[in-house]
């Protein structure tokens, strides 16, 4: 405007004939609007350059608010994950402690209850044994009687007894002492040729050590996880036998070497399972990463050390297609070899549903979890019924069939295939994956209710894993590929037995024997449980 009205005074100006006085009056007008233009333009170009650092400093405020942001939600997430644990995540009991948020144990009130047993629970003690049994009876008679103070007899077949006798048994162990027996093999002449012949030793008695110690060697370490260095310190503190630590190592091996028949009979027998339950945990073989995996059946346990975790270790035991009934966790490579009937874990299901529950940093996913928590409620109250397990807070429910449970279930099925359809979409990614899962996976989370033998957890083969992840710490793996196939084989031997109820250290000395003979060990299928 300022720039507008000198053009237009300096127009008039060169074009007018006004007296001088008007036209000196106008040409100061003239000077002091130039003289104001000028200080605007500057004000204006100071302003201007303010604003071009305003705006500069904004964006780098928004720059840094970003970048915070950033932080701040890497931060809660790291947090996050140092709460969880085994309750609400795929960790192992293992690691609650300092390395995160300790689960909830015990309740939450304190009971006003007494420690030990309380009024009317049946008490719990040994059994005596038969006296046939006994090594040595006793019988303790009274010297004198204690109502009149005359001397009683001391035999037993001269007093007079009332009743049955009180009994009571003295477990001791003897002193052990290691017992050798020396086969001396002579070199007898022939009368007839004058030559010397010698009896070989017999096939049992190969090697420095018998059957039962072989084997009670190979079970302090696979039964008891006791290193190598303490099982030699046992022998020679508890048994008095000294024994380097390479015929440990030995025994343990012939003892593998035995069991490798039953241990091929159960590798065979795996595709031929109606069901199996799958798991699989990290192992190490002289610093290189393996994979243990474990193959829980009905009547055995079966291990394999593999250097994979791909569907490649599945298709080399169970065979290009498995006809039965996988049960397992959500791990892709089962969903890319086996295209049958599973039963997915619903630990690990409500494990991760809890953990989103739990989440403080997304309320809008805290109802997603609370929802689906309240289905996987009432659908477990429903199979604790049909289990026979009525311990309900809500009263003493009837206890119901197969065809009531599924009846029953199938509400809960399709509300739960509901819940996860309407969170496909969900701005939290883990709600977004799980409700994912629920909706490609629903019809293989419900497989235990119409089929008898499959539960709905795979808590056999992390069981049957933890085993083996104890023996892991303590050992640290294997230094050779031997050294893995005598894990396996003896993991195997030892879990299959305690499932049927064998006798572990027993089975593991006939089959050392029957080796030694050269003839077939015990079978692990035979027994039926």
């Amino acid at each position: 405007m300022i720039a507008s009205t000198a053009r237009r005074v300096a127009a008039k100006l060169r074009g007018s004939s006004l007296p001088r006085s008007s036209l000196n009056f106008l040409r100061r007008e003239l000077e002091r609007l130039q003289e104001k233009f000028k200080k605007r333009s500057e004000r204006i170009a100071e302003l201007e350059k303010q604003v071009q650092e305003k705006e500069k400093e904004l964006a780098d405020a928004q720059k840094k608010i970003a970048e915070q942001e950033k932080q701040i939600t890497d931060l809660e997430r790291q947090l996050a994950l140092r709460k969880r644990n085994s309750t609400n995540s795929s960790k192992p009991p293992s690691s609650d402690g300092l390395a995160g948020e300790q689960r909830p144990r015990g309740r939450k009130h304190k009971s006003q209850r007494k420690p030990g047993g309380q009024p009317g629970h049946p008490g719990h003690h040994r059994p005596l044994i038969p006296t046939a049994e006994v090594n040595v009876l006793k019988v303790l008679l009274p010297e004198r009687c204690q109502h009149c103070g005359r001397k009683l007899p001391q035999k037993a077949d001269r007093v007079t007894t009332e009743g049955e006798p009180r009994r009571h048994q003295v477990t001791e162990i003897p002193e052990i002492n290691p017992h050798t027996t020396e086969y001396q093999c002579p070199q007898v002449v022939c009368e007839h040729c004058q030559k010397t012949t010698q009896e070989p030793l017999p096939e049992e008695v190969r090697g420095n050590f018998g059957p039962h110690l072989t084997a009670l060697i190979a079970y302090w370490t696979v039964v008891c996880r006791v290193p190598r260095r303490l099982v030699e310190a046992m022998l020679a503190d508890v048994l008095g036998l000294e024994i380097s630590l390479g015929s440990t190592q030995k025994a343990w091996e012939e003892v593998s070497q035995a069991v490798e028949q039953p241990c091929q009979q159960l590798q065979e027998q795996l595709p031929r399972e109606a069901v199996l339950n799958v798991d699989e945990t990290g192992w190490r073989s002289n610093g290189d990463k393996r994979w243990i995996w474990t193959f829980v059946a009905k009547q055995f346990v079966f291990y394999a050390v593999a250097s994979t975790r791909s569907a490649a270790v599945l298709v080399a035991l169970l065979g290009t297609v498995f006809r039965g009934i996988l049960c397992c966790d959500r791990l892709p490579v089962y969903f890319s070899y086996h295209s049958g009937r599973m039963q997915l874990c619903w630990a690990h299901l409500k494990r991760d549903i809890l953990g989103i529950a739990e989440d403080a940093r997304s309320r809008s996913a805290q109802p997603f979890g609370r929802d689906a928590l309240a289905v996987v409620a009432r659908l477990f109250r429903l199979w604790y019924r049909f289990r026979g397990d009525l311990r309900d807070r809500r009263g003493n429910p009837q206890p119901i069939n197969r065809r009531q449970l599924l009846r029953k279930s199938i509400p809960l099925q399709k509300k739960l295939f509901a819940l996860a359809e309407t969170h496909l979409d969900h701005a939290n990614k883990e709600v977004r994956n799980l409700a994912t899962a629920l909706y490609v996976h629903c019809e293989r989370l419900f497989t235990f209710l119409e089929v008898k033998g499959v539960e709905p957890t795979n808590n056999g083969a992390e069981r049957a894993l933890r085993t083996a992840v104890q023996w892991r710490k303590i050992c640290f793996g294997n230094r050779s590929r031997s050294g893995e196939i005598a894990t396996a084989r003896l993991l195997t031997v030892t879990q299959t037995c305690k499932r049927q109820q064998r006798h572990v250290l027993g089975y593991l000395t006939e089959a050392v024997r029957c080796h030694r003979r050269q003839i077939a060990a015990p079978s692990l299928l035979r027994r039926r449980i």
